[in-house]
């Protein structure tokens, strides 16, 4: 049975979500790729569309998007997923993994492109008006305070 621990981020906060995931639960998951979108559902999230931006296995072998199926193979690489180079046109023999989501995959990095949108409230109904006498001040004594206009 698959188990994944998910990063679940969110790019107009910019927080992230953890969770972990199993058996019957993490089957929607195994056979996507990345870059396809999954329904929120999967993570928890209903009426949500989240987007799968990568991931790595048991041992932290990073997923790259350019290698095609599950498997895990060493590649000449310049840069981007997987190595970042110290100097300029450095390239090293790197050990990656394939784009597509298997049961060695222990972690999966995932986006949210569209949010659930929360379901309009229904209007308030006005509610009944007491009778409102309007508040007059009939106070024939001047006040206290002399006024600072004018002055």
């Amino acid at each position: 049975m698959a188990k994944f621990k998910l990063v679940v981020s969110d790019p107009e906060t910019g927080k992230s979500k953890s969770l972990e995931i199993e058996g019957v639960q993490a089957q929607p998951l195994v056979g996507r790729r990345i870059g396809e979108t999954v329904d929120g559902s999967v993570v928890q999230m209903p009426r949500a569309i989240i987007k799968i931006t990568g991931g790595s296995d048991k041992d932290g072998t990073p997923m790259r998007p350019s290698i095609h199926g599950g498997v895990r193979t060493s590649i000449m690489l310049s840069g981007g997923v997987g190595y970042h180079p110290k100097l300029e046109g450095e390239r090293k023999r790197k050990l990656v993994r394939g784009n597509m989501i298997t049961d060695d995959i222990y972690q999966i990095n995932l986006k949210i492109i569209e949010k659930a949108k929360k379901p309009a409230k229904a209007p308030r109904r006005a509610a009944k008006k007491v009778s409102e006498k309007p508040s007059v001040k009939s106070s024939s004594k001047p006040s206290a305070k002399p006024s600072k206009r004018g002055a």
